[in-house]
């Protein structure tokens, strides 16, 4: 009887003794968690910047006279080689020993530019040429399992780089060549028969083929030599314009991928070239900043292109640093513990602090070079509340 009794009495002071401590004992802490895994790494620069044409091409007067209402209006296409305005000259004077030998100058100057435009245009079809071959060596290889993907991409992108190019120099050779027309004309029209000139009309011709930009003098009026008519460009063919730091630009790699959003219009392209000189730009918070140029070849597409033009907005990412297949970990998580980094782990319901040595950071994720593995739960945002060893309660999970 008496082993009964101390047997329920000491049960009992079990039980009460149990619940006391259950009582007074700390609640587990909520904490959110997210699982580590594997995934893509993207470390990027986003910038905003503006659309332009690639080519832009000024008519001017190459005399001065009457200028003729122009029919034109912005938006309207042109042709090479089509009346745009036309101009009745002034009565030319004569033109002395000295003028004449300026304008041969300037005839042969032209002639010479015209020459060279047409030599960088067989070389970039030559470029093209090359590129389209190794492309189809590329695709070929492919088809029989020798060529990777990435390689074929980056073929199919230098080719279409190529071809821009030798069409951006045959637009520079037609201008060149325009321009040698008017340098001979202007001759012509300063020799014997100036005086018979008078009254007769000047047609000034497009250079190119594609859409009036701006009309610089909508009325008609009296001008002088050299003044600026019409904007001619093609508009299929822009280009972005990004200003980014310089400090950030020494980190962006040649042809590195970008994607631009304008006003919800998404296209890609791909980095051409960072200017060689910076600027000063002062920032909207009054900082004095130092700012370069990085230009953009928009990828082809055609439905997006169609949706904008010349000066429009940007928002840009440029893709400076991409890992396939890295293990990641929230930047959330992380947490600086001396010089070093480390997370909470969740392990049996209770938090560890667990040293971890990363890579790369993004804007949202860093790469972990060693202390966490797949799977691991780590905790998010952790409050002074979670120490080490400390109850959690998990209340979200990502």
């Amino acid at each position: 009887m008496k082993h009964a009794k101390w047997v329920v009495g000491t049960a009992a002071t079990l039980l009460i003794g149990g619940g006391l401590a259950w009582m007074f004992s700390p609640s587990p802490v909520p904490v959110e968690t997210a699982r580590i895994s594997r995934g893509t790494f993207t470390l990027a620069i986003e910038e905003d910047g503006i659309t332009r044409v690639r080519d832009r091409y000024v008519v001017t007067t190459p005399v001065a006279g009457l200028l003729l209402r122009p029919a034109l209006r912005a938006g309207d296409p042109v042709s090479r080689g089509e009346t745009v305005a036309v101009i009745l000259p002034n009565a030319a004077q004569m033109l002395d020993a000295r003028t004449r030998s300026e304008l041969a100058a300037q005839i042969e100057s032209t002639a010479a530019r015209a020459s060279r435009a047409r030599s960088v245009v067989r070389q970039s079809e030559a470029a093209a040429a090359q590129a389209e071959s190794e492309h189809r060596r590329l695709e070929e290889l492919g088809a029989q399992g020798f060529s990777s993907q990435t390689e074929r991409e980056r073929s199919a992108l230098t080719l279409d780089l190529r071809r821009k190019d030798a069409e951006a120099a045959r637009f520079e050779a037609d201008a060149a060549e325009h321009d040698l027309q008017q340098a001979r004309a202007a001759l012509r029209q300063g020799g014997v028969d100036a005086a018979a000139s008078k009254g007769n009309s000047w047609p000034l011709l497009a250079p190119v083929n594609g859409v009036v930009l701006a009309v610089r003098q909508e009325s008609e009026a009296a001008v002088g030599v050299g003044a600026p008519i019409l904007e001619i460009a093609d508009v299929r063919r822009l280009e972005a314009r990004i200003d980014v730091l310089s400090t950030e630009a020494t980190r962006i790699p040649q042809n590195a991928f970008v994607d631009l959003d304008a006003g919800g219009v998404r296209l890609a392209g791909r980095v051409r070239r960072i200017e060689p000189s910076g600027y000063t730009k002062i920032s909207a918070l009054g900082i004095e900043e130092q700012r370069v140029d990085v230009l953009v070849d928009l990828l082809p597409n055609a439905m997006a292109l169609n949706r904008i033009g010349d000066g429009y907005r940007v928002d840009a990412v440029i893709e400076i640093a991409r890992e396939e297949d890295s293990l990641l970990v929230p930047l959330s998580a992380l947490f600086r513990q001396g010089t070093s980094w480390a997370a909470y782990r969740v392990i049996d319901g209770r938090a560890h602090a667990t040293p971890v040595l990363i890579g790369q950071r993004g804007a949202e994720f860093a790469t972990v070079q060693s202390g966490l593995d797949p799977g691991a739960e780590v905790i998010e945002y952790p409050s002074d509340a979670v120490t080490e060893g400390v109850r959690v309660h998990v209340r979200a999970a990502r």
